[in-house]
């Protein structure tokens, strides 16, 4: 399965022969589905242009760590930052040898030294400098420290020479990078998601709704796909395309999405609850379009079943985790929400001015019993992605202590 639709991809190029494979490796990616943007070496530029790889990605070339514009901004924080994965390819044995060491002595060395997101390389180089204790020593340096490690092939080398040190096809990078996304974490557990707003008919014509794009929910169902999990996603109206390998129900109004819910939940290892979900509907839905007839009107209106709470209160509940939106006192309100509510884990978010709703990017304030952790500004796959290996932990541990007892059949198997 491709996991790279829609990921951002950092492409670092360094100074070897094999960086003429770079530009199929960059087309590849971007067939795939990926946003593509390419940090090269000086080096590199000595065998590939910055603008061949510019015309295949799309995006300008980085190519100066000090370059005064873009770091005005902190440019190589910024690349860091919006990179889903950074792959080196190739990658020499200088360049490993001063990643291994934490140097930033150039652009590319300083992008990986400041990125959380994860890293693989893609070694090339010769054969005999592959079979040295130094390049060996420097790889198991960055592998303790989780950098993925592509390769290298055998085969005949530019030097005439044949071993091992050849970098991997194109094609064998775009495959080994969509399964990094494949954790596994979450394998054989079942997770329902729910995402979008909902909508609360007023008339025929009108409703009661709010902003969400649903994007945070779907990128969480994606996440927890990834995850390999079993995933159902039930949704309110939005414009967004089913993600990979996820059972879709779409629903509109919050006693749609309640009834939904708790049809599914009886399977489900895993709840969380990412919808913005009205809080009130009207009390009486007019069978015709309501005319305008006075200079003021009122609507009477009802609380909707609160999905969360109810599912947090099932005997035999899921892990579940909720959103809290709020525009003022983000954290305060989240605890007072989890507390409230009975659930395992909160995830706050401050909306309103640009930010959260209707947004590509969001920021996390995560609290659970036992601690918390603040998730920054990110692309909203990113930042799911982050915040299913913190819910995956915690299930985790609510297994271990005997907190979650329900399991699927394939479990006892």
């Amino acid at each position: 399965m491709n996991y790279l639709n829609g990921k951002h991809i950092l492409v670092g190029v360094t100074g070897g022969i094999a960086a003429y494979k770079s530009a199929e490796l960059v087309r590849q990616l971007r067939l795939s589905g990926a946003v593509v943007r390419v940090v090269m070496t000086t080096a590199a530029a000595e065998f590939i242009t910055p603008l061949t790889l510019q015309a295949l990605s799309g995006n300008p070339v980085h190519t100066d760590l000090l370059d005064t514009a873009a770091e005005a901004a902190m440019g190589h924080i910024e690349l860091a930052r919006w990179a889903d994965a950074l792959l080196v390819a190739p990658a020499t044995a200088d360049f490993i040898a001063r990643v291994a060491e934490g140097r930033a002595n150039d652009l590319l060395a300083a992008v990986c030294l400041a990125c959380d997101a994860p890293l693989a390389i893609a070694p090339a180089m010769n054969r005999v400098m592959w079979k040295k204790p130094a390049t060996g020593e420097n790889l198991a340096k960055l592998q303790a420290g989780n950098v993925r490690v592509l390769g290298p092939a055998e085969g005949l080398q530019a030097c005439g020479e044949t071993g091992p040190g050849r970098m991997l096809e194109p094609e064998e990078l775009v495959a080994g990078l969509s399964g990094m996304f494949q954790t596994g974490v979450l394998a054989g557990r079942q997770v329902l998601v729910t995402a979008g707003p909902t909508r609360e008919a007023i008339d025929p014509v009108r409703y009661l709704s709010n902003r969400s794009s649903g994007r945070m929910g779907f990128a969480v169902a994606t996440a927890a796909a990834e995850a390999g999990a079993a995933v159902t996603l039930i949704s309110g109206p939005v414009s967004l395309a089913t993600p990979a390998g996820v059972r879709r129900i779409d629903v509109e109004s919050a006693a749609d999405m309640y009834a939904a819910v708790m049809q599914a939940v009886t399977v489900a290892d895993i709840f969380v609850s990412v919808a913005a979900v009205a809080d009130y509907r009207p009390a009486l839905v007019a069978p015709q379009k309501l005319k305008k007839e006075s200079a003021e009107s009122s609507l009477d209106l009802i609380r909707n079943p609160d999905i969360l709470a109810a599912v947090a209160a099932l005997p035999d509940a899921p892990f579940t985790a909720g959103f809290a939106a709020e525009t003022e006192a983000v954290e305060t309100n989240a605890q007072n929400k989890r507390l409230a509510k009975g659930v395992d884990m909160i995830a706050a978010n401050r909306v309103g001015a640009g930010q959260g709703f209707d947004s590509k990017e969001n920021a996390l304030h995560v609290f659970w019993e036992a601690g918390e952790q603040v998730l920054p500004v990110t692309g909203k796959g990113k930042l799911a992605r982050q915040l299913l290996d913190l819910i995956a932990e915690q299930f985790q541990n609510s297994c271990h202590q005997g907190k979650v007892i329900k399991f699927n059949a394939k479990d006892s198997a």
